[in-house]
């Protein structure tokens, strides 16, 4: 019995350094230099088996680009699919993109107010951006291109400057070194201008690290748990003697959407919070 037991606790030590090693194993690219778990793409089996070629090694030093472009892609050839001929009773695709654009029309004028209607396509865009983005995932083949630190820093500097330019846009050049200088109209008030100016200037600035930073590890982590529970699923078959794998990864599924869906609602509403507080109050 003691001989039986010592077997057991041997082969399951095995299957579980296999499963570690089958979920590094699915990383590529990026990934497998780092020792990151990252789900295969199309680029990475691409990379395989042509990996002599200049032309993949391109695509893989660009590859969250290729992706990401490919999304904007898609985005664009739906809304041209749906909106080039719309009708007035909306059925199938258009129904579901004029709920779309009412519900994120709805969402910007709350925090903004009426005048908000006018930042409504930037947000819009923006929010199905990364929400396709970070969705990507589930598509065998594709990259959330969203859990690079690349793609979040364009996205948040992209905020940052549609920010500033409404800022300067909205109450002018004077008004908008006022709000950085921390509105003073005061004795003490100018006094602390010195101290303000470069706190209100910091804070600006740490408005995208901020955005970029959150997306990024959120989605990076999302994808990290889906390699490792798909490494983990086909070790597992292998261990079971199965023709395919376990497919574990698909407990994590409903989990993915829900948060991609989060992390795309949390960007935009930042986004749009940044873009009230730098509007004048009465259009709010």
């Amino acid at each position: 019995m003691a001989v039986e037991h010592v077997e057991s606790l041997k082969h399951i030590e095995h299957v579980a350094q296999g499963a570690v090693s089958a979920a590094q194993s699915a990383s590529s690219g990026g990934g497998a230099h780092s020792g990151i778990p990252e789900i295969p793409n199309a680029i990475t089996l691409l990379s395989q088996r042509w990996h002599d070629s200049p032309w993949v090694a391109w695509l893989q030093h660009w590859e969250n680009l290729v992706f990401a472009g490919l999304v904007g892609l898609v985005l664009c050839a739906i809304a041209w699919r749906y909106a080039r001929r719309p009708s007035l009773v909306p059925s199938g695709g258009q129904n579901v993109l004029e709920l779309l654009v009412e519900g994120v029309d709805g969402f910007v004028q709350r925090i903004i107010g009426h005048a908000g209607r006018r930042y409504t396509p930037f947000i819009g865009t923006l929010f199905l951006y990364i929400w396709f983005m970070n969705l990507s995932v589930l598509v065998p083949g594709l990259k959330s291109s969203t859990s690079s630190l690349n793609t979040t820093v364009g996205l948040a500097l992209c905020v940052f400057g549609y920010v500033q330019w409404t800022a300067l846009r909205a109450g002018g050049p004077l008004t908008y070194f006022d709000h950085l200088a921390g509105s003073p109209r005061d004795l003490v008030g100018w006094a602390l201008v010195p101290l303000m100016l470069p706190i209100h200037v910091l804070g600006e600035c740490i408005k995208p690290l901020s955005l970029s930073l959150r997306l990024a590890f959120n989605v990076f982590a999302e994808d990290v748990l889906l390699a490792v529970l798909l490494g983990l699923g086909l070790t597992a078959g292998l261990a079971l003697h199965l023709p395919i794998g376990l497919p574990l990864q698909f407990l994590v599924v409903p989990l993915v959407l829900i948060f991609s869906t989060v992390q795309a609602l949390v960007f935009s509403l930042l986004s749009t919070v940044y873009l009230a507080l730098v509007l004048p109050h009465e259009a709010h």
